[in-house]
Formats: structure tokens, sequence, C-alpha cells
């Protein structure tokens, strides 16, 4: 897997001061998750500072959580909810939406620039 790390990557789209999107396969473009819904995904996280992937939930199986509710990042929940079943995109997402100044030891320092490969495999509405 690759990924670039200029900050001027082409294709992205800037969807609010802390989450970048780009899309690297379209999904259907018709099913996107809404706030409770409970998804499917795979992720990759890796560190912007280091390139360092910290995180594969491709050797754990799909992850499932709750949508739009808190339950994860909230760069997660901003980023994932204009995704398309079936879509993949890199989520470039800045600390204040992610771990912030406290980061998630032992992986994760404090002011870090993540992104995230994502694959939303399933939208189960709530």
């Amino acid at each position: 897997m690759s990924y670039r790390r200029d900050s001027t990557v082409d294709n992205f789209q800037q969807h609010s001061q802390g989450v970048r999107i780009q899309v690297l396969r379209e999904g259907d473009n018709t099913r996107f998750p809404k706030r409770g819904d409970k998804i499917h995904i795979h992720y990759v996280c890796k560190l912007m500072s280091t390139g360092e992937i910290v995180d594969d939930s491709r050797d754990r199986g799909p992850f499932p959580t709750e949508i739009g509710t808190g339950k994860v990042i909230k760069g997660w929940d901003e980023g994932i909810m204009r995704m398309s079943r079936g879509q993949k995109a890199l989520l470039t997402i800045s600390p204040n939406l992610a771990y912030g100044a406290n980061g998630s030891p032992p992986n994760i320092p404090p002011n870090e620039h993540l992104q995230f490969e994502i694959e939303l495999l399933e939208i189960f509405p709530c």
C-alpha cells in the first residue's frame, strides 16, 4: 500500500478544518451512512509525521461501529458520513478531530495528524 506525503495531493476534497478526503475507489454513490447507522469498515491508520502504520483492521476482520454518535473520533464521523457503500478513501485528519493533545498511547503521539485508508464495506440503517 502506498501513501503520498505531500500536503498538496491531487483529488483531495477539504470537508472541514480538520478532514480531507481523497477517493481511491468510488462506491455505489447511492447509500451513505446517516447518524446512528451501524457500519462495517476496514481501515489502516498511519502517522503522518513518520509514515508508520500503527493499526490495520484487515489483520482482525471488519471493524463494526456506529457512526455520527461520538463512538469514534470526530474525523471519522465527519469523513465516513460523506462516503458511499463500497467506497475506499484516504481520510487525512488533524489532531483536533483525532486524539488531540493527549494522543492515544502507546501508538499515537500527542498532536499527531493521522491518515486513514478506509473502505466502507456495509451500512446497517438505524
